[in-house]
């Protein structure tokens, strides 16, 4: 008997949870390593952040506070100026004149962007598997193509004198765009710059988007068709509603593609006519390099940095915000 007790004390009867059932048991914490571990792996990507971006960026902060130009990097002077490059640059018209062309530019090319790709993406998702494959080659190649070999493409096409669009405009009727100089209005490069980026950006939105409709179950567009829902119905209560995220990903991801293109707009005609076209990214490379006032390029480039985030910050917070309303 006192065996049988000394063995129920050891080996205690299991707890009996609500039911009749014994309570789940109680994992195990982490340990301090396991919970390190992702950290850990952080740590090289990190490093390599602070070693090609942050001190390129403390450099460049650097730079902007120095009124350095070629004297300055000859006879390797440092003067500081302080805050003096950056209250020039605010205090002028034309960083206020650049920073509204660049918002406009901003904002006409990603609308472009989004409700075309939208479009060829919808189209992929109904074509059939031959077709869908020959415009997913056409796009990846489109994708695939440099930009510097894409812009100097769209050089050739629109070209005064030997450009194809000139031509055919010409063989269509219009025989003033015969000779039609694309690049010598504010408007007209604008068009053609606007022309090549959507042209470039297209692909990633549109096989994106493609990707994102076959992860909708077939299930909800039969319940739509079987309640009389037509196609832009359908698109509105189904693909829209599921592809919500991605929709703010994407757009996010092309706002700041837009905002900091440089290679196109600078390769068709360096800002011009008249320095018409400069955007930020071109305004702060015009006056740093091409002007050599270094330390004016350098505040101007953390400005542009700076309307950046804000622009982004300000998405962002309208995308949380709405992503609350509907919790």
């Amino acid at each position: 008997m006192s065996v049988q007790i000394e063995d129920a004390v050891r080996d205690p009867a299991p707890r009996i949870g609500k039911g009749g059932a014994p309570p789940p048991r109680r994992g195990r914490r982490p340990g301090r390593a396991a919970r390190s571990a992702p950290y850990l792996l952080l740590i090289p990507a990190l490093a390599a952040t602070a070693v090609l971006l942050g001190w390129p960026m403390v450099r460049n902060l650097i730079i902007s506070f120095q009124n350095l130009n070629m004297k300055q990097l000859i006879q390797h002077l440092t003067e500081w100026r302080g805050l003096g490059n950056y209250l020039e640059v605010l205090g002028g018209e034309q960083f206020w004149r650049v920073t509204l062309r660049t918002i406009v530019f901003t904002a006409v090319n990603v609308t472009l962007i989004m409700v075309l790709g939208v479009l060829i993406g919808l189209l992929l998702a109904r074509l059939g598997k031959k077709m869908r494959l020959v415009l997913s080659i056409a796009l990846v190649l489109t994708w695939a193509m440099p930009a510097i070999a894409a812009t100097t493409v769209f050089q050739w096409l629109f070209d005064s004198r030997y450009g194809v669009v000139n031509w055919v405009l010409d063989a269509l009727g219009w025989h003033a765009m015969a000779h039609y100089d694309w690049v010598g209005t504010q408007l007209s490069t604008f068009f053609v710059i606007t022309v090549l980026i959507v042209w470039q950006s297209l692909p990633f939105v549109a096989l994106n988007l493609y990707a994102a409709t076959t992860t909708i179950p077939k299930e909800l567009y039969e319940a739509a068709r079987m309640d009389g829902a037509g196609t832009w119905k359908v698109f509105t209560s189904v693909t829209f509603p599921f592809l919500k995220p991605f929709f703010l990903a994407t757009t996010f991801l092309e706002v700041i593609w837009v905002f900091k293109a440089f290679p196109q707009i600078f390769a068709i005609n360096e800002g011009g006519p008249d320095r018409l076209t400069e955007t930020l990214p071109i305004y702060a490379f015009t006056e740093g390099v091409g002007n050599l006032h270094f330390g004016m390029g350098a505040a101007i480039s953390l400005l542009t940095i700076a309307v950046l985030l804000a622009m982004t910050a300000y998405y962002l917070r309208l995308t949380l915000k709405q992503e609350e309303d509907e919790l």
